[in-house]
């Protein structure tokens, strides 16, 4: 009876998808972002719980790369134990760098981690130390990751100071090594590119093995330069002298001033990958409007023009950008951390054969962060009571929607439309009110009849939902999530949509 009554409220409200604006007249981008979140990595809420398992509760970066035994390895940033608040560094059990490591093949349902490198049981070590002194030196961050064999090189940059967001002086990058799979690293006889005046090309890295060679894409220190790149004999990763850097008319050793640039400024924490399905190498980075992907058909280029694939509307704060390295057939895994939460989260986009993005998220504004205020507003509305929290109890960033009311039937709902005949996959992550016995997420018909749906009780962490669906024969759908609320007061929260075609 309260499926029937439910689908009957349902039909007397019809939505209207508009185009979602930055919230707080923002100078975000209006553009969609076409990848979509899969699972938070770190943290609180993390599919591997990393803040029980290893005290990570709050990193950065996420650098995936392949040990060549079976295994990615991860590694963070500065990383915080509970307790971890703004400024930054402020937090309890600074490390300036951890790993995870991961055998997970299905990354569809989430990325989850087997083990850390450790210094106690439970307790992610700092794998290079830093001095931890404003001006002198206050971090050591990692960059990039590449194995050889057995041996596991790692990039780093040391930091001498943070400036203004985007802005960062560094000392110098070297790189480091691992013969025991990130367990331990040895720092020293490694190549240094030191950067005393601050205009060094190569402190920030991305490693790319393929040929019998190690290629070293880089940019300058902070957010605002260019990319070049290098390459060396992978059998010869510590020796500076061995490196050739690009010129425009060839390959040339000796100083890394002669490298040209590959790719225009802005380009920052780059990612680059041979992709076998495209046949070409994949760049992603960090750029003005959020993070974009273009191709290649060889390392120097030319390289395509920049495709958006996550806006800093949908996910401010965010940065990184790293490609995981068993992402195939078009499906293109990244780790995306935003500053907010300082988490780290993967996301998904796809790519044809051309590397063009195809099958984006169909869902505007699927974060809730395009919203201003307390209300909803398009492309999002309210069938009874609904809303938007702004509390950082949010998934991802710090808006999420929500449903709250203590009699009848409530819910949030978007009309979105798609292809006819034609199947789908609708996603989301949610949690409730202990007392929640009665709810809903799904798809229904312009005219009110559920198409599909998955019902859900109490629902006490974030989780995520999922509703397999064909279009039939209807160019739009409303996707939506409601409670009855009729067991007293009752809420659920909603954040991270995604609608994509099945694969």
């Amino acid at each position: 009876m309260r499926h029937l009554l439910r689908t009957t409220i349902a039909g007397l409200v019809a939505g209207t998808l508009l185009a979602a604006t930055p919230a707080g007249g923002s100078a975000a981008p209006t553009d969609p972002s076409p990848a979509y979140l899969v699972s938070k990595m770190t943290g609180a809420d993390s599919i591997s719980a990393t803040d029980v398992n290893w005290q990570i509760d709050a990193t950065d970066l996420g650098i995936f790369w392949d040990n060549g035994a079976g295994q990615i390895l991860t590694a963070f940033g500065d990383t915080f134990g509970d307790g971890f608040t703004r400024p930054f560094p402020n937090g309890n059990d600074w490390r300036s760098n951890v790993l995870l490591r991961s055998s997970d093949t299905n990354l569809a349902d989430g990325l989850s981690f087997s083990s850390a490198a450790e210094d106690a049981p439970g307790h992610a070590k700092e794998l290079i130390a830093s001095k931890k002194i404003d001006g002198d030196e206050i971090t050591v961050i990692p960059t990039a990751g590449v194995s050889v064999g057995s041996r596991q090189y790692m990039a780093y940059m040391s930091v001498r100071q943070w400036g203004v967001p985007g802005e960062w002086d560094t000392n110098y990058a070297s790189i480091a090594y691992s013969d025991d799979n990130g367990e331990n690293w040895t720092t020293a006889g490694g190549p240094v590119w030191d950067n005393p005046s601050g205009d060094n090309k190569f402190q920030m890295a991305a490693f790319v093995r393929r040929n019998g060679y190690v290629y070293l894409f880089a940019t300058p220190n902070g957010r605002t330069g260019d990319a070049h790149l290098a390459r060396v004999n992978e059998n010869a990763v510590l020796n500076k002298g061995a490196y050739e850097y690009w010129t425009a008319s060839g390959w040339q050793a000796g100083s890394d001033d002669n490298a040209v640039p590959i790719v225009a400024a802005p380009v920052a924490e780059l990612s680059v990958q041979y992709d076998a399905y495209a046949g070409k190498w994949l760049m992603m980075y960090l750029a003005e409007d959020g993070i974009v992907l273009r191709s290649a058909d060889s390392p120097q280029g030319s390289w395509s023009a920049a495709t958006l694939v996550a806006s800093a509307a949908d996910y401010p704060g965010l940065y990184g950008g790293f490609i995981h390295p068993w992402s195939s057939g078009g499906d293109i895994y990244f780790a995306l951390s935003q500053w907010e939460p300082y988490n780290v989260y993967l996301m998904r986009v796809s790519i044809d054969q051309d590397a063009n993005v195809v099958n984006p998220n169909l869902v505007a504004d699927p974060s809730f962060e395009r919203q201003s205020g307390a209300g909803a507003s398009p492309p999002w509305q309210c069938l009874g009571n609904c809303g938007i929290d702004d509390q950082h109890w949010s998934y991802s960033a710090s808006r999420n929607g929500f449903v709250r009311y203590n009699s009848g039937w409530h819910d949030i709902h978007q009309t979105v439309s798609v292809a006819p005949h034609t199947d789908y996959v609708l996603t989301g992550w949610l949690r409730t009110s202990p007392n929640n016995d009665n709810g809903f997420f799904g798809v229904r018909d312009p005219g009110g009849a559920v198409i599909a749906e998955a019902s859900f009780h109490s629902v006490g962490s974030w989780t995520r939902f999922t509703v397999p669906f064909n279009s039939g024969s209807r160019s739009s759908i409303v996707l939506f999530t409601g409670i009855w609320t009729d067991n007293g007061d009752m809420w659920v929260q909603i954040d991270d949509y995604a609608i994509v075609q099945s694969p």
